[in-house]
Protein backbone atom coordinates (compact mmCIF):
# COMPACT_ATOMS: atom_id res chain seq x y z
CA UNK A 1 0.00 0.00 0.00
CA UNK A 2 1.34 3.47 -0.92
CA UNK A 3 -0.01 6.89 0.03
CA UNK A 4 0.56 10.05 -2.03
CA UNK A 5 -1.02 13.47 -1.43
CA UNK A 6 -4.05 12.04 0.33
CA UNK A 7 -4.60 9.15 -2.10
CA UNK A 8 -3.92 5.51 -1.38
CA UNK A 9 -2.66 3.18 -4.11
CA UNK A 10 -2.63 -0.58 -3.92
CA UNK A 11 -1.53 -3.29 -6.37
CA UNK A 12 -4.19 -4.70 -8.66
CA UNK A 13 -5.19 -8.28 -8.03
CA UNK A 14 -7.14 -10.00 -10.77
CA UNK A 15 -10.43 -11.32 -9.41
CA UNK A 16 -10.74 -15.05 -8.94
CA UNK A 17 -13.04 -16.63 -11.50
CA UNK A 18 -15.41 -19.44 -10.77
CA UNK A 19 -15.34 -22.51 -13.04
CA UNK A 20 -18.49 -21.21 -14.71
CA UNK A 21 -16.98 -17.75 -15.36
CA UNK A 22 -13.84 -19.23 -16.91
CA UNK A 23 -15.83 -21.43 -19.28
CA UNK A 24 -18.31 -18.64 -20.01
CA UNK A 25 -15.48 -16.41 -21.30
CA UNK A 26 -14.52 -19.10 -23.82
CA UNK A 27 -18.12 -19.92 -24.69
CA UNK A 28 -18.86 -16.29 -25.62
CA UNK A 29 -16.00 -16.32 -28.14
CA UNK A 30 -17.04 -19.68 -29.56
CA UNK A 31 -20.70 -18.73 -29.94
CA UNK A 32 -19.64 -15.70 -31.99
CA UNK A 33 -17.48 -17.81 -34.30
CA UNK A 34 -20.26 -20.38 -34.77
CA UNK A 35 -22.85 -17.68 -35.58
CA UNK A 36 -25.06 -18.58 -32.63
CA UNK A 37 -24.92 -22.36 -33.11
CA UNK A 38 -24.96 -23.56 -29.49
CA UNK A 39 -24.32 -27.24 -30.21
CA UNK A 40 -21.32 -26.49 -32.42
CA UNK A 41 -19.91 -24.10 -29.79
CA UNK A 42 -20.31 -26.75 -27.08
CA UNK A 43 -18.65 -29.36 -29.29
CA UNK A 44 -15.66 -27.05 -29.67
CA UNK A 45 -15.68 -26.42 -25.92
CA UNK A 46 -15.53 -30.16 -25.24
CA UNK A 47 -12.60 -30.49 -27.64
CA UNK A 48 -10.78 -27.65 -25.87
CA UNK A 49 -11.54 -29.30 -22.53
CA UNK A 50 -9.94 -32.55 -23.69
CA UNK A 51 -6.81 -30.75 -24.88
CA UNK A 52 -6.37 -28.16 -22.12
CA UNK A 53 -8.22 -29.76 -19.16
CA UNK A 54 -10.54 -26.83 -18.56
CA UNK A 55 -12.72 -28.77 -16.13
CA UNK A 56 -12.38 -31.40 -13.41
CA UNK A 57 -14.62 -33.94 -11.70
CA UNK A 58 -16.14 -31.23 -9.49
CA UNK A 59 -17.37 -29.14 -12.41
CA UNK A 60 -17.89 -30.67 -15.86
CA UNK A 61 -19.05 -29.36 -19.22
CA UNK A 62 -22.46 -30.88 -18.48
CA UNK A 63 -22.59 -28.85 -15.26
CA UNK A 64 -21.70 -25.77 -17.29
CA UNK A 65 -24.55 -26.45 -19.74
CA UNK A 66 -27.02 -26.78 -16.89
CA UNK A 67 -25.78 -23.46 -15.47
CA UNK A 68 -26.18 -21.80 -18.88
CA UNK A 69 -29.81 -22.90 -18.91
CA UNK A 70 -30.42 -21.96 -15.27
CA UNK A 71 -28.96 -18.48 -15.76
CA UNK A 72 -31.09 -17.86 -18.85
CA UNK A 73 -28.29 -17.78 -21.44
CA UNK A 74 -29.48 -20.70 -23.55
CA UNK A 75 -32.80 -22.45 -23.99
CA UNK A 76 -33.56 -26.03 -24.92
CA UNK A 77 -36.71 -26.74 -26.88
CA UNK A 78 -38.16 -30.21 -27.34
CA UNK A 79 -40.34 -31.38 -30.18
CA UNK A 80 -43.86 -32.42 -29.32
CA UNK A 81 -43.69 -35.75 -27.53
CA UNK A 82 -39.95 -35.30 -27.19
CA UNK A 83 -39.37 -37.67 -24.30
CA UNK A 84 -37.70 -41.03 -24.29
CA UNK A 85 -39.54 -44.25 -23.50
CA UNK A 86 -38.27 -44.12 -19.92
CA UNK A 87 -40.08 -40.85 -19.36
CA UNK A 88 -36.92 -38.74 -19.30
CA UNK A 89 -36.56 -35.73 -21.59
CA UNK A 90 -35.00 -36.45 -24.96
CA UNK A 91 -32.33 -34.16 -26.43
CA UNK A 92 -33.81 -30.94 -27.74
CA UNK A 93 -32.68 -28.02 -29.88
CA UNK A 94 -30.49 -25.54 -28.06
CA UNK A 95 -30.38 -21.84 -28.91
CA UNK A 96 -29.15 -18.67 -27.27
CA UNK A 97 -31.59 -16.29 -25.59
CA UNK A 98 -32.08 -12.55 -25.99
CA UNK A 99 -30.10 -12.17 -22.76
CA UNK A 100 -27.15 -13.99 -24.32
CA UNK A 101 -27.40 -11.91 -27.51
CA UNK A 102 -27.04 -8.77 -25.40
CA UNK A 103 -24.09 -10.26 -23.49
CA UNK A 104 -22.30 -10.98 -26.79
CA UNK A 105 -22.83 -7.40 -28.00
CA UNK A 106 -21.59 -6.00 -24.70
CA UNK A 107 -18.50 -8.20 -24.82
CA UNK A 108 -17.71 -7.07 -28.36
CA UNK A 109 -18.00 -3.45 -27.22
CA UNK A 110 -15.74 -4.04 -24.21
CA UNK A 111 -13.13 -5.80 -26.32
CA UNK A 112 -12.88 -2.95 -28.81
CA UNK A 113 -13.29 -0.08 -26.35
CA UNK A 114 -10.75 -1.70 -24.06
CA UNK A 115 -8.18 -1.65 -26.87
CA UNK A 116 -8.99 1.98 -27.61
CA UNK A 117 -8.54 2.98 -23.97
CA UNK A 118 -5.23 1.13 -23.71
CA UNK A 119 -3.88 2.63 -26.92
CA UNK A 120 -4.96 6.17 -26.11
CA UNK A 121 -6.13 8.71 -28.65
CA UNK A 122 -6.05 7.73 -32.29
CA UNK A 123 -4.44 9.33 -35.28
CA UNK A 124 -7.47 10.65 -37.19
CA UNK A 125 -7.69 14.31 -36.20
CA UNK A 126 -10.12 17.07 -37.07
CA UNK A 127 -9.08 20.70 -37.01
CA UNK A 128 -12.56 22.04 -36.35
CA UNK A 129 -13.48 23.22 -32.87
CA UNK A 130 -16.97 23.82 -31.58
CA UNK A 131 -19.23 23.92 -28.59
CA UNK A 132 -19.71 20.75 -26.61
CA UNK A 133 -22.97 18.97 -25.95
CA UNK A 134 -25.56 20.74 -23.85
CA UNK A 135 -25.40 19.89 -20.14
CA UNK A 136 -28.67 18.92 -18.49
CA UNK A 137 -27.73 19.34 -14.82
CA UNK A 138 -28.77 15.72 -14.22
CA UNK A 139 -26.33 13.19 -12.82
CA UNK A 140 -26.09 9.41 -13.11
CA UNK A 141 -23.61 6.65 -12.30
CA UNK A 142 -20.56 6.19 -14.51
CA UNK A 143 -20.99 3.57 -17.25
CA UNK A 144 -18.33 1.82 -19.28
CA UNK A 145 -17.33 3.97 -22.26
CA UNK A 146 -18.39 7.33 -20.76
CA UNK A 147 -16.05 10.19 -21.59
CA UNK A 148 -13.80 11.22 -18.70
CA UNK A 149 -14.62 14.85 -19.58
CA UNK A 150 -18.18 14.30 -18.35
CA UNK A 151 -17.23 13.01 -14.89
CA UNK A 152 -18.30 15.42 -12.14
CA UNK A 153 -15.42 15.34 -9.66
CA UNK A 154 -17.41 17.24 -7.02
CA UNK A 155 -20.28 14.75 -7.04
CA UNK A 156 -17.89 11.80 -7.32
CA UNK A 157 -15.90 12.93 -4.27
CA UNK A 158 -19.12 13.36 -2.30
CA UNK A 159 -20.04 9.80 -3.25
CA UNK A 160 -16.65 8.53 -2.10
CA UNK A 161 -17.07 10.19 1.30
CA UNK A 162 -20.51 8.66 1.73
CA UNK A 163 -19.39 5.21 0.61
CA UNK A 164 -16.00 5.03 2.34
CA UNK A 165 -15.91 7.73 4.99
CA UNK A 166 -13.18 10.34 5.41
CA UNK A 167 -10.57 8.07 6.96
CA UNK A 168 -8.39 6.17 4.51
CA UNK A 169 -10.07 8.03 1.66
CA UNK A 170 -10.23 6.24 -1.70
CA UNK A 171 -12.06 6.90 -4.96
CA UNK A 172 -13.27 3.88 -6.93
CA UNK A 173 -15.07 3.44 -10.23
CA UNK A 174 -18.29 2.76 -8.31
CA UNK A 175 -18.10 6.28 -6.83
CA UNK A 176 -17.90 8.09 -10.17
CA UNK A 177 -20.81 10.28 -11.26
CA UNK A 178 -21.38 11.59 -14.78
CA UNK A 179 -23.33 14.67 -15.85
CA UNK A 180 -25.76 13.81 -18.60
CA UNK A 181 -25.68 15.76 -21.85
CA UNK A 182 -28.10 16.17 -24.74
CA UNK A 183 -26.79 15.95 -28.26
CA UNK A 184 -27.77 18.95 -30.35
CA UNK A 185 -28.07 16.85 -33.50
CA UNK A 186 -28.26 13.26 -34.64
CA UNK A 187 -25.96 11.10 -36.72
CA UNK A 188 -27.55 8.46 -38.95
CA UNK A 189 -25.25 5.63 -39.96
CA UNK A 190 -25.74 2.69 -42.29
CA UNK A 191 -23.27 -0.14 -41.77
CA UNK A 192 -22.79 -2.35 -44.84
CA UNK A 193 -21.30 -5.82 -44.32
CA UNK A 194 -20.02 -7.92 -47.19
CA UNK A 195 -21.22 -11.53 -46.82
CA UNK A 196 -19.87 -12.85 -50.12
CA UNK A 197 -18.06 -16.18 -50.17
CA UNK A 198 -14.67 -14.48 -50.42
CA UNK A 199 -15.07 -13.33 -46.81
CA UNK A 200 -14.04 -16.84 -45.71
CA UNK A 201 -11.77 -17.84 -48.56
CA UNK A 202 -8.03 -18.52 -48.41
CA UNK A 203 -8.19 -19.82 -44.84
CA UNK A 204 -8.99 -16.39 -43.42
CA UNK A 205 -12.14 -15.74 -41.41
CA UNK A 206 -13.06 -12.16 -42.25
CA UNK A 207 -16.72 -12.33 -41.30
CA UNK A 208 -16.26 -12.89 -37.54
CA UNK A 209 -14.27 -9.65 -36.99
CA UNK A 210 -16.81 -7.78 -39.13
CA UNK A 211 -19.65 -9.27 -37.10
CA UNK A 212 -17.99 -8.33 -33.80
CA UNK A 213 -17.54 -4.75 -34.99
CA UNK A 214 -21.20 -4.54 -36.03
CA UNK A 215 -22.37 -5.82 -32.63
CA UNK A 216 -20.05 -3.47 -30.77
CA UNK A 217 -21.08 -0.46 -32.84
CA UNK A 218 -24.75 -1.30 -32.28
CA UNK A 219 -24.16 -1.53 -28.54
CA UNK A 220 -22.17 1.75 -28.51
CA UNK A 221 -24.85 3.71 -30.33
CA UNK A 222 -27.84 2.30 -28.42
CA UNK A 223 -26.22 2.88 -25.00
CA UNK A 224 -24.03 5.95 -25.48
CA UNK A 225 -25.71 7.81 -28.36
CA UNK A 226 -29.36 6.76 -28.16
CA UNK A 227 -30.48 9.67 -30.35
CA UNK A 228 -28.26 8.50 -33.19
CA UNK A 229 -29.52 5.82 -35.55
CA UNK A 230 -27.79 2.72 -36.89
CA UNK A 231 -29.11 0.58 -39.73
CA UNK A 232 -27.27 -2.57 -40.75
CA UNK A 233 -27.45 -4.23 -44.13
CA UNK A 234 -25.65 -7.15 -45.71
CA UNK A 235 -24.78 -7.57 -49.37
CA UNK A 236 -24.01 -10.60 -51.50
CA UNK A 237 -25.77 -11.18 -54.83
CA UNK A 238 -28.38 -8.76 -53.48
CA UNK A 239 -28.63 -6.51 -50.43
CA UNK A 240 -31.09 -6.60 -47.56
CA UNK A 241 -31.41 -5.02 -44.11
CA UNK A 242 -30.95 -7.02 -40.92
CA UNK A 243 -31.83 -6.20 -37.33
CA UNK A 244 -29.37 -5.79 -34.48
CA UNK A 245 -30.88 -8.94 -32.99
CA UNK A 246 -29.76 -10.92 -36.06
CA UNK A 247 -26.10 -9.89 -35.86
CA UNK A 248 -24.81 -12.83 -33.76
CA UNK A 249 -26.18 -15.26 -36.35
CA UNK A 250 -24.61 -13.61 -39.39
CA UNK A 251 -22.93 -15.97 -41.89
CA UNK A 252 -21.46 -15.69 -45.35
CA UNK A 253 -23.21 -17.36 -48.26
CA UNK A 254 -22.35 -18.73 -51.70
CA UNK A 255 -22.61 -15.19 -53.02
CA UNK A 256 -20.81 -12.84 -55.35
CA UNK A 257 -20.39 -9.20 -54.24
CA UNK A 258 -23.08 -6.78 -55.39
CA UNK A 259 -21.62 -3.58 -53.93
CA UNK A 260 -23.95 -1.44 -56.05
CA UNK A 261 -27.06 -3.05 -54.54
CA UNK A 262 -25.67 -2.43 -51.04
CA UNK A 263 -25.00 1.23 -51.77
CA UNK A 264 -28.42 1.70 -53.36
CA UNK A 265 -30.15 0.27 -50.30
CA UNK A 266 -27.97 2.30 -47.94
CA UNK A 267 -28.86 5.54 -49.70
CA UNK A 268 -32.56 4.61 -49.79
CA UNK A 269 -32.44 4.11 -46.02
CA UNK A 270 -30.66 7.41 -45.42
CA UNK A 271 -33.00 9.38 -47.70
CA UNK A 272 -35.79 8.56 -45.24
CA UNK A 273 -33.86 10.03 -42.30
CA UNK A 274 -34.89 13.59 -41.45
CA UNK A 275 -31.61 14.72 -39.95
CA UNK A 276 -28.85 16.06 -42.18
CA UNK A 277 -25.87 14.20 -40.67
CA UNK A 278 -25.60 10.91 -42.53
CA UNK A 279 -22.83 8.46 -43.33
CA UNK A 280 -22.15 5.00 -44.72
CA UNK A 281 -19.60 2.57 -43.27
CA UNK A 282 -18.74 -0.32 -45.58
CA UNK A 283 -16.81 -3.41 -44.45
CA UNK A 284 -15.67 -5.40 -47.46
CA UNK A 285 -12.82 -7.37 -48.97
CA UNK A 286 -13.11 -4.90 -51.80
CA UNK A 287 -13.97 -6.79 -54.97
CA UNK A 288 -17.36 -6.00 -56.59
CA UNK A 289 -18.26 -8.91 -58.85
CA UNK A 290 -22.01 -8.80 -59.44
CA UNK A 291 -24.85 -6.57 -60.65
CA UNK A 292 -28.56 -7.14 -60.99
CA UNK A 293 -29.73 -6.05 -64.43
CA UNK A 294 -33.06 -4.29 -65.15
CA UNK A 295 -34.51 -7.56 -66.50
CA UNK A 296 -33.85 -9.27 -63.14
CA UNK A 297 -30.91 -11.35 -64.33
CA UNK A 298 -27.49 -11.15 -62.71
CA UNK A 299 -24.33 -10.01 -64.43
CA UNK A 300 -21.37 -11.70 -62.70
CA UNK A 301 -17.64 -11.68 -63.26
CA UNK A 302 -15.26 -13.10 -60.65
CA UNK A 303 -12.12 -12.64 -62.76
CA UNK A 304 -10.25 -9.47 -61.86
CA UNK A 305 -12.13 -6.18 -61.77
CA UNK A 306 -14.88 -5.89 -64.37
CA UNK A 307 -14.92 -2.37 -65.92
CA UNK A 308 -18.71 -2.35 -66.26
CA UNK A 309 -19.29 -3.28 -62.59
CA UNK A 310 -16.55 -0.96 -61.34
CA UNK A 311 -17.95 2.05 -63.22
CA UNK A 312 -21.38 1.41 -61.68
CA UNK A 313 -19.72 1.50 -58.25
CA UNK A 314 -18.05 4.82 -59.05
CA UNK A 315 -21.42 6.22 -60.16
CA UNK A 316 -22.96 5.21 -56.83
CA UNK A 317 -20.10 6.91 -54.99
CA UNK A 318 -20.76 10.12 -56.94
CA UNK A 319 -24.50 9.94 -56.22
CA UNK A 320 -23.81 9.62 -52.50
CA UNK A 321 -21.50 12.62 -52.70
CA UNK A 322 -24.30 14.71 -54.29
CA UNK A 323 -26.54 13.69 -51.38
CA UNK A 324 -23.79 14.77 -48.92
CA UNK A 325 -23.39 11.20 -47.69
CA UNK A 326 -19.73 10.32 -47.11
CA UNK A 327 -18.73 6.68 -47.48
CA UNK A 328 -15.99 5.27 -45.29
CA UNK A 329 -14.64 2.00 -46.66
CA UNK A 330 -12.91 -0.44 -44.34
CA UNK A 331 -10.93 -2.66 -46.66
CA UNK A 332 -9.93 -5.96 -45.06
CA UNK A 333 -7.91 -7.42 -47.91
CA UNK A 334 -4.46 -6.38 -49.05
CA UNK A 335 -4.53 -7.07 -52.82
CA UNK A 336 -2.90 -4.06 -54.58
CA UNK A 337 -5.41 -3.94 -57.47
CA UNK A 338 -8.35 -3.96 -55.00
CA UNK A 339 -6.73 -1.24 -52.93
CA UNK A 340 -6.41 0.84 -56.08
CA UNK A 341 -10.12 0.37 -56.79
CA UNK A 342 -10.99 1.49 -53.25
CA UNK A 343 -8.82 4.60 -53.67
CA UNK A 344 -10.63 5.59 -56.89
CA UNK A 345 -14.00 4.83 -55.29
CA UNK A 346 -13.12 7.00 -52.29
CA UNK A 347 -11.98 9.85 -54.51
CA UNK A 348 -15.29 9.74 -56.41
CA UNK A 349 -17.19 10.08 -53.13
CA UNK A 350 -14.70 12.36 -51.33
CA UNK A 351 -15.01 9.91 -48.45
CA UNK A 352 -12.37 7.96 -46.58
CA UNK A 353 -10.76 4.54 -46.80
CA UNK A 354 -8.91 2.46 -44.22
CA UNK A 355 -6.83 -0.52 -45.27
CA UNK A 356 -7.02 -2.14 -41.88
CA UNK A 357 -6.55 -5.86 -42.25
CA UNK A 358 -8.49 -7.68 -39.53
CA UNK A 359 -6.62 -6.78 -36.34
CA UNK A 360 -7.38 -3.06 -36.21
CA UNK A 361 -10.82 -3.10 -37.78
CA UNK A 362 -12.85 -2.40 -34.65
CA UNK A 363 -10.59 0.35 -33.32
CA UNK A 364 -10.57 2.08 -36.72
CA UNK A 365 -14.36 2.10 -37.02
CA UNK A 366 -14.94 3.33 -33.48
CA UNK A 367 -12.37 6.06 -33.75
CA UNK A 368 -13.78 7.21 -37.08
CA UNK A 369 -17.34 7.19 -35.74
CA UNK A 370 -16.35 9.41 -32.81
CA UNK A 371 -14.38 11.80 -35.01
CA UNK A 372 -17.21 12.05 -37.55
CA UNK A 373 -19.67 12.95 -34.79
CA UNK A 374 -17.44 15.72 -33.51
CA UNK A 375 -16.77 17.11 -36.97
CA UNK A 376 -20.29 16.95 -38.38
CA UNK A 377 -22.33 17.72 -35.26
CA UNK A 378 -20.14 20.53 -33.92
CA UNK A 379 -18.47 21.93 -37.02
Amino acid sequence: METRKGFRFSSFNAPDQSPFERLFEIFQELITHTSGDVDEALDWLRELDKEYELTDDDYTIDDFIEDLKAKGYIREEFEEGGETGEGTPGEGTRSITAKMERIIRQRALEQIFGKLKRSGAGSHRTGKAGRGDEHTGDFREYRFGDSLDHISMTESLKNAQINHGTEGFSLTEDDLVVEDTHHKAQMSTVLMIDISHSMILYGEDRITPAKKVAMALAELITTRYPKDTLDVLVFGNDAWPITIKELPYLKVGPYHTNTVAGLQLAMDILRRKRNTNKQIFMITDGKPSCLRLPDGNYYKNSVGLDDYIVEKCYNMARQARKLHIPITTFMIAQDPYLMQFVRHFTEANKGKAFFTGLQGLGEMIFEDYEQNRKRRLRG
